[in-house]
């Protein structure tokens, strides 16, 4: 059901003509919908395209339970993490008209950044730096790999975590703008050398600013103009405008803090009340700040899968596309090689490299996964996900929102289950 004006998703073929089974591919609904009736998740929404083609849409459960309002075709959710993909693309824009290189230190263009130095001792309160030994180079941005401590991801512990959170310091605050952002981080150490280990942090922030300083327009603008409009990703902003906030889905949260299998939710942020709702925001994180429906996430993915081009629409070619899908991680190491703390099992699995902006699935069987070498994929806090396999023309897209259900099993599941109807 669609409750507005919003665009259609549209079954363009049969699973079989794209050699998909139809009958296997019952199971991705199947399975999601055992979380449903198991309330470990309100209500979901899967996707599957191949060849070009969009074979599967399924809608199930509520959007908000307090409302007991269905979940719709329509649906508006926060997609976080998501956001990474985007922001990394809308940067690779710009690389493509020369405007940077990616071995420059981020600092050339943006000075707030030009003194960073690596923690080196002591307490939160009383502690030692030293040189870093080289800048943070803009590749290091795309790929969490820039020095900087994690901040928004749990449980997180040690000294320069607990410096930035005494500085005040927010990966999504609810004031200022990414300017403001940016003098911040220039005060506050680096965990590591930069190139050195995979850390899970607010590069993307680095990434979204670097867009504004290049291109002169704020973050949302320049999104809004080089890929929401010519993909016609009609209801993706970085707060939900004032008549649509109806259609954003409440957010949940498991009591426990983990994902247990059966072990219920309770109501994390409600729509009426949510920052994402708010219409004085200032602040576009390219790290988490946008929400979308299905229909727009599905355009990206379309596009992506389409080697960056959509009827007619040319976001970014396909030999930067195949380079932002590579491995980039120090000596074509893999995440559980470089990462230097555990943050869940998409920042440390074996068989899985990092490229400029995605997760990129090297080897299935060190991974443990079904999967085909070369997708690439990433997931949001709230239990979205994504992939994309350029070997199998293959692309899905799973929503919901559940807030920090560490070691939730969603993203494994829409993989196994779309890979296993395959046919070919």
């Amino acid at each position: 059901m669609v409750v507005s004006g919003a665009p259609r998703i549209e079954i363009e073929a049969e699973p079989e003509e794209v050699d998909i089974s139809s009958a296997r591919l019952e199971q991705l609904t199947d399975v999601m919908k055992r979380h449903v009736e198991a309330h470990d998740i309100p209500g979901f929404a899967t996707l599957v395209g191949r060849h070009g083609k969009v074979v599967h849409f399924e809608t199930f459960g509520s959007m908000d339970d307090e409302a007991r309002k269905p979940l719709s075709e329509d649906t508006i959710y926060r997609i976080y993490s998501m956001t990474k993909p985007i922001a990394s693309v809308a940067l690779m824009t710009l690389f493509e008209e020369n405007r940077f290189h990616l071995d420059e230190p981020a600092s050339k263009y943006i000075p707030e950044l030009s003194d960073l130095k690596v923690y080196a001792g002591g307490t939160a309160q009383s502690y030692d730096v030293r040189r870093a030994s080289r800048e943070p180079s803009i590749r290091d941005m795309l790929t969490h790999t820039p020095g900087f401590t994690s901040t928004q991801v749990g449980p997180l512990t040690g000294v320069p975590t607990q410096i930035h959170t005494d500085a005040g310091f927010r990966g999504i605050p609810a004031r200022g703008t990414l300017h403001d952002q940016m003098k911040l981080i220039g005060t506050l150490p680096l965990e590591v050398d930069p190139g050195t280990h995979f850390i899970y942090s607010i590069g993307t922030d680095v990434v979204a600013r670097l867009c504004e300083v290049l291109s002169g327009q704020s973050f949302d603008r320049f999104l809004q103009e080089r890929i929401f409009d010519p993909l016609g990703m009609v209801d993706t902003s970085f707060y939900v405008p004032a008549d649509k906030t109806d259609r954003l889905m409440a957010n949940y949260r498991p009591p426990s803090g983990s994902f247990v299998d059966g072990g219920g939710y309770e109501l994390f942020d409600a729509p009426a009340t949510s920052n994402f709702a708010r219409q004085d925001g200032t602040y576009f994180s390219g790290v988490g700040g946008l929400c979308s429906t299905v229909h727009d996430y599905m355009r990206f993915t379309k596009m992506l899968a389409n080697h960056g081009s959509l009827d007619g629409a040319r976001i970014i070619g396909p030999r930067t596309l195949d380079l932002m899908t590579m491995n980039h991680l120090p000596g074509g190491k893999d995440l559980s090689e470089v990462s230097l703390r555990p943050l869940g099992p998409t920042t440390t699995n074996p068989g899985t490299g990092f490229g400029l902006g995605f997760a990129v699935l090297q080897d299935p069987a060190a991974a443990q996964i079904i999967g085909t070498p070369g997708e690439y994929y990433w997931s949001g806090a709230a239990s979205t996900h994504f992939f994309v396999s350029p070997e199998d023309d293959l692309f899905a897209i799973f929503m919901t929102q559940l807030m920090g259900a560490q070691g939730a099993p969603f993203g494994r599941e829409l993989r196994t289950s779309v890979y296993q109807a395959l046919l070919d």
